[in-house]
């Protein structure tokens, strides 16, 4: 009788510990992440206790550091190769001037093409058209194209001069845009971040409550974008008015030029004779004032913090 109950006993055990694990795993399938919209969901670890979510957005204007144009050098001829030799003799002195900047301050780039020219004539309706045909090519047309990238600011005058000396056939205007180093970024999150404490602190003495220890930075502002109340973890935009920062960092110097009176601009200068760079007169007489526009640059972080 006993024996029998003994192994009764022991089968019960038996069937309650392979039970346990299987028991176990609908508990496990409800930890985060939940779904958004259900009544009770869990919260991010943080908020176990009274804490304060602040997000830290800022915003400055810094000058553009980098600009950028091209220009066009033509020259036509009987010939595909003397073509290609005029034009490429207009732009060889130029291009090595500028070269000599350094490519930490000036990029330039050249290329050659070449098109040919045909003999036209008009049609019955008296429109002018190109006899495209091997044997009615009177002349050719190389262009020679020279991109230039100008990487330091304080430069950018004289460089734009100095082509515009050489007489290009055309130019293209000057684009400027904003490449922040890691000096930048890194002073922008900063003050991203002291933002986020400012905010903090006068929410929690407007509320009647002292902020205690930093419980999370995230320089993505992400964690203050977790939606609890409508069912974590929805996100939402967190867009809200940016900080201005005052004191901004300037990459890069400008020389301003002050003139004595308002003239009649200065004669053109004459052609530069083949082959040679621009003399110093013809730069300065084709000098004009470029000023780097500012850009904006915003950035966020999040602090959380809690409450005493």
């Amino acid at each position: 009788m006993r024996e029998t109950r003994m192994r009764r006993l022991s089968a019960v055990l038996l069937i309650a510990a392979v039970a346990a694990p299987a028991l176990a795993l609908p508990a496990a399938a409800q930890t985060p992440p939940a779904t958004i919209g259900e009544r009770y969901v869990p919260a991010p670890w943080w908020m176990r206790d009274p804490v304060i979510a602040s997000i830290g957005f800022v915003r400055a204007e810094v000058a553009a550091n980098r600009a950028s144009f091209g220009a066009t050098f033509q020259s036509v001829d009987r010939s595909a190769a003397d073509a290609s030799r005029k034009a490429a003799d207009q732009v060889r002195a130029l291009s090595q001037a500028l070269a000599a900047y350094g490519v930490d301050k000036v990029r330039v780039e050249t290329s050659l093409t070449t098109q040919p020219l045909y003999d036209q004539y008009r049609d019955e309706n008296g429109i002018l058209r190109d006899n495209v045909r091997a044997d009615q090519i009177e002349r050719y047309q190389a262009n020679a194209n020279v991109s230039v990238t100008v990487r330091d600011s304080s430069v950018l005058e004289r460089v734009y001069a100095t082509v515009l000396a050489a007489q290009p056939t055309s130019t293209s205007p000057v684009s400027f845009h904003l490449e922040p180093d890691n000096a930048v970024k890194t002073w922008l999150q900063g003050e991203a971040v002291k933002d986020a404490a400012r905010r903090a602190r006068e929410a929690a003495s407007n509320a009647g409550a002292a902020l205690g220890g930093v419980r999370v930075i995230d320089p993505t502002g992400r964690a203050c974008q977790t939606d609890v109340l409508a069912g974590w973890p929805s996100y939402s935009s967190g867009d809200g008015l940016a900080t201005d920062v005052n004191e901004v960092v300037v990459t890069g110097s400008r020389v301003q030029r002050e003139y004595a009176s308002p003239s009649a601009p200065p004669p053109p200068p004459p052609p530069p004779p083949g082959g040679a760079a621009p003399s110093e007169a013809q730069i300065e007489a084709a000098r004009l004032a470029l000023q780097p526009p500012l850009r904006e640059l915003t950035d966020r972080a999040c602090v959380v913090y809690g409450l005493n």
